[in-house]
């Protein structure tokens, strides 16, 4: 089974689309990855149509029905009914003609094998003793029933599939024959590979679509009216019940579709609630034409592909020989999905380390995937889900740990709104800003306690301030702060860091250094009048001396 739809690892982008929509949760996670559980999986390929990253793949098959066309045995195609609304305006004489230019060596309509079917089940109804009988054309309603319920198996028609009676049927016409199933299913791949006898290879209609492509194949756009294709309505929500007779009066006809719908009905079936019932089921809304590989299912509505199926379907039974009983007839057993059942306890515990120690504490909000809490804690238990997947323990545990930043942090925190009111604000700008209680401010205006200018700067030109030195006067504080905006401007965070005290220092040594530089100044004023004097003194004295000198010399030269 998982060899039909894999995952590309590097394309999970740890979004969990996957596992809200799978019906029957068989996805894990692990270290943000998502993987698919094989042995709980039934192949609806929900997971395929809603992932946003393309990261689940269907196994292409398109190389193994090229080597069964070299082999040189006739390969017929069996072409799902539901072709007529992928593929609009093109009838099964135009497929059949684009089909051959690929190498086939016929294509027939799957609509054959549901009319014998049908037939099987009106017979069933009509001879046997059955209290209620569930339709078995669908692969993936045929895993649920049998992975899921069990105990609803004597419920299940045991009866082949459109597909592989349609194949059967084939190979005993033309021995030899090897056969290829063409629809929008993902899980006829799975039956293909469980029924090889009968079923040699399935292909997607995208992997024929892209096949016609690369070979450069037009398909002719004309449809051609028969009268006796009533069985092309099988694709549609309630078209096994308008082929059948429906002429058993003890019971109940009715169709369901989605794997939702199936699921509660077959709990009502185990409770006992439902009796005499032919219950036809279908995986997909809209049944067949609603598939995971339908290529127009983002674009088409299901109205649309219904409609186009009625208009090709005809009002009378194809002609074909309806094979014994003992050849339509198909056992299905129960497959263990060896699944461990945690215990009260354990569930328990994981609660507990989620962060919810009460049935309150509970939400049961569904963004990790799973309906409940509990339902989620079991999933971690058996391996499949990991803590991190819930979404309110994660936020509440992000906000305890932003909260705690904010009332531990050694700086001021003010935040405030667009309209600058104050919303919140830590114990350390409680201290700074002089505030007995922060109720006392919340909600008020930040004029009440700051200077509101470089907020509204901040507001009107969406750019930050950062490390900015102020003064408070009205707390005799200096603080360098840093105002930027936040949540795209809906928030101002201010942040403010006390810088009292280093700038009494800044303020104490350029006062120290100004004495300084007074004194050093006067030291030399007075020792520049000390040299002064000095040179006045020396001045004077040599100039006595140069006169008492002069005299001597006049003197002795006289003598």
């Amino acid at each position: 089974m998982g060899s039909c739809l894999r995952l590309k690892k590097s394309n999970c982008k740890n979004c969990y689309k996957c596992i809200r929509h799978c019906p029957v949760k068989s996805i894990r996670f692990s270290a943000g990855q998502a993987h698919i559980i094989d042995d709980e999986c039934i192949l609806c390929g929900h997971c395929f149509v809603v992932c946003p990253q393309d990261a689940k793949q269907i196994v292409d098959s398109t190389e193994k029905v090229r080597v069964l066309i070299s082999s040189g045995e006739p390969v017929i195609m069996s072409l799902a009914p539901s072709f007529i609304a992928n593929y609009e305006g093109v009838g099964i004489e135009a497929m059949r003609e684009a089909a051959k230019q690929l190498g086939f060596h016929d294509v027939e309509e799957t609509a054959i094998g549901a009319t014998m079917v049908k037939r099987e089940y009106d017979r069933m109804l009509k001879e046997e003793n059955r209290d209620i009988v569930i339709s078995s054309c669908c692969h993936s309603i045929n895993l649920l029933i049998r992975k899921y319920f069990p105990e609803q198996l004597p419920y299940l028609a045991d009866v082949a599939s459109p597909m592989v009676a349609h194949c059967m049927d084939i190979k005993r016409r033309t021995p030899g024959a090897k056969t290829v199933f063409v629809g929008p299913c993902v899980a006829k791949k799975d039956e293909a590979e469980i029924y090889g006898d009968a079923v040699d290879a399935a292909l997607t209609f995208e992997e024929l679509t892209a096949w016609f492509e690369e070979e450069h194949v037009e398909l002719k756009h004309e449809v051609t009216a028969c009268k006796q294709s009533l069985a092309r309505f099988f694709p549609t929500t309630g078209g096994i019940l308008k082929t059948m007779a429906q002429d058993s009066p003890d019971y109940t006809y009715m169709a369901l579709d989605g794997v939702e719908n199936c699921i509660a009905a077959l709990e009502d079936i185990a409770s006992g609630k439902i009796h005499k019932c032919f219950i036809e089921m279908s995986a997909c809304v809209g049944s067949c034409v609603g598939g995971p590989v339908m290529e127009k299912y983002h674009r088409n509505p299901i109205i649309q592909n219904h409609l186009a199926v009625a208009r090709f379907a005809g009002s009378e039974d194809f002609d074909v020989a309806q094979p014994d009983v003992a050849v339509m007839k198909q056992e299905f057993s129960p497959i263990d999905r060896a699944q461990r059942k945690p215990s009260e306890y354990e569930v328990m515990q994981i609660l507990r380390e989620m962060g919810k120690f009460k049935p309150s504490d509970e939400l049961n909000c569904g963004s990790c995937g799973y309906d409940t809490c509990r339902e989620k804690a079991a999933a971690i238990l058996q391996g499949k889900a990991e803590i991190s997947m819930c979404l309110p323990f994660l936020k509440e545990k992000a906000e305890s740990f932003s909260d705690a930043v904010v009332r531990n942090s050694p700086n001021a925190i003010i935040v405030l709104n667009d309209t600058f009111e104050v919303q919140q604000l830590n114990e350390t700008a409680q201290r700074l800003l002089n505030i007995r209680f922060v109720s006392d401010v919340l909600g008020d205006q930040v004029v009440r306690i700051l200077d509101p200018r470089v907020f509204m700067d901040v507001k009107r030109s969406g750019r930050g301030v950062y490390n900015q030195r102020v003064y408070l006067a009205e707390y005799q504080r200096y603080v360098e702060q840093t105002v930027v905006p936040a949540e795209d401007g809906r928030m101002i965070l201010c942040i403010m860091h006390d810088v009292t005290v280093e700038e009494e220092q800044r303020q104490r040594k350029e006062e120290i250094a100004h004495e300084t530089v007074q004194v050093a100044d006067r030291v030399v004023d007075k020792q520049m009048r000390i040299v002064q004097e000095i040179a006045s003194l020396l001045g004077e004295t040599a100039a006595e001396t140069k006169i008492a000198m002069s005299k001597l010399k006049e003197s002795i030269s006289d003598e």
